[in-house]
């Protein structure tokens, strides 16, 4: 497929089993449309929480993932069925760009400018090719950042959410944890939505029934206060624009943001090879692609105010159950997102959200973002029994997770994700490139392939 025309795939109707719909074609338009509903309900949740917990608007992200979805499929030129949502990979740069002073225009400048590489990223893979990929971020580095961009965020949980309602983070925690472990099929991928509106309505509930909470409010003060405020609630308009605000651009701010580029790179490329695999059409051609769409995106999101974009696992999780991967479906949920990012009420509703719920999500979703960095490690078989990939990463998440700070001038200085970052990067070629006999296993990191022991690839390439 090259263009937005669709095929109907036979009837329309049936499905045989084992059969596919492929991205260049659709069912009736009833089913696509029913299909894209789907995709918006499943990636709904992850997309608002991650402006949330930045301080963004719901509203906009919203929007502007439909708007991104839909340059997304433009750029790939429909060949990549995928929806674009808020990336979660910038909460911890969020929580320590807010401990600098820095504001919501502050925040959105240094994603823009990590969208813009992400973009330059991808013409140059598109140019020479995904194998650029395998050498520039082996596993055993792309495993490090990973990880410590996803344990960086402990103390955000432990000191800012968890402390206002500690009970009903713990509740909240439990029953998220129960919903993704018993759950099944399209419930399961939305565990962490459903973990959100049970902690929702527990506060709620605890509001009527107790009375207000003796605790840390937002902003850190020990009031009496509400679990639940209502005021903006009562004060948004059911249909209107979101909030838009300009970025701004700090340098220290955008060092911080940096580093979320190798989990981006690394998040794209596993999607596009695993949607090529689902498909049975092999896309690394145009994986390249995939990064510059998703680069573009950023770029165009968060010029807006919104958050960074990525491509939403869990909508691979519904193509995988329904074996429709048709981008119709896609596009209808794009134009369903764009519709709810009209309501600033549904907006305002999301931004309720109490701290002591959030404080339960992240415990859970905090850690499950740094465990992908070991399940990456995993995957790949990295040895660790190999010096050169248990120094770098071994220091660099400690740096990252423990806050160490590298003053450079009495202005400047490098600390928490960006440095440790720079260790796990920097350390690995330098170290890989100073001794030959520190070679390791190479495994590729976006197929299942192996390779034996080859001394002669332990120099530089």
């Amino acid at each position: 497929m090259t263009s937005f025309g669709w095929k109907l795939h036979g009837d329309g109707k049936h499905l045989e089993p084992g059969e596919v719909v492929k991205p260049g074609e659709r069912l009736t338009w009833g089913r696509t449309i029913g299909l894209g509903a789907q995709h918006v309900v499943s990636m709904i949740g992850a997309c608002f929480v991650a402006p949330v917990l930045m301080g963004l608007d719901p509203s906009l992200a919203l929007m502007a993932s439909g708007v991104a979805t839909v340059l997304f499929l433009l750029i790939t030129r429909g060949r990549i069925p995928s929806y674009l949502g808020s990336s979660l990979s910038f909460v911890g740069v969020s929580a320590v760009i807010a401990g600098q002073g820095g504001d919501a225009g502050t925040l959105t400048g240094a994603m823009l400018v990590v969208g813009a590489c992400l973009a330059g990223c991808g013409i140059a893979i598109q140019i020479l090719g995904a194998r650029v990929i395998h050498a520039v971020l082996p596993p055993a580095v792309t495993g490090a950042v990973v990880m410590l961009i996803g344990f960086n965020l402990a103390p955000v949980t432990a000191s800012a959410y968890w402390p206002q309602d500690q009970w009903t983070a713990l509740l909240t925690m439990l029953f998220t944890g129960l919903a993704l472990v018993v759950l099944r099929g399209f419930w399961s991928r939305i565990a962490i939505f459903l973990g959100l509106v049970f902690g929702y309505l527990l506060s709620w509930v605890l509001d009527r029934a107790t009375g207000k909470i003796h605790s840390a409010n937002g902003a850190g003060q020990v009031t009496d206060h509400w679990r639940i405020d209502f005021s903006g609630v009562a004060k948004a308009h059911w249909i209107g624009l979101p909030h838009f605000h300009a970025p701004s651009f700090s340098a220290s701010a955008i060092l911080v943001a940096l580093p979320v580029l190798v989990a981006l790179v690394a998040e794209n490329a596993g999607h596009v090879k695993a949607v090529g695999e689902m498909t049975g059409d092999p896309l690394d051609d145009k994986m390249g692609l995939a990064i510059l769409a998703d680069g573009t995106a950023t770029m165009l999101s968060t010029a807006a105010g919104g958050p960074a974009t990525t491509t939403y696992a869990e909508n691979i999780g519904v193509m995988a159950a329904t074996r429709v991967y048709s981008t119709a479906a896609y596009t209808a949920a794009a134009v369903f997102a764009l519709l709810f990012g009209l309501c600033p009420k549904f907006g305002a509703v999301v931004a309720a959200i109490p701290g002591g719920v959030l404080g339960g999500i992240t415990v859970i979703l905090y850690g499950m973002i740094g465990l992908l960095g070991a399940q990456i490690w995993i995957r790949n078989k990295v040895d660790f029994t190999v010096p050169l990939n248990l120094v770098p990463a071994a220091a660099g998440v400690i740096i990252a997770i423990g806050g160490v700070s590298l003053k450079i001038t009495s202005h400047f200085e490098l600390g928490g994700i960006a440095l440790g970052t720079l260790i796990v990067l920097t350390g690995y070629h330098a170290l890989r490139w100073l001794s030959r006999p520190a070679a390791q296993r190479r495994m590729p990191l976006l197929d299942g392939g192996t390779s034996e022991y080859d001394e002669s690839s332990a120099g530089p390439e």
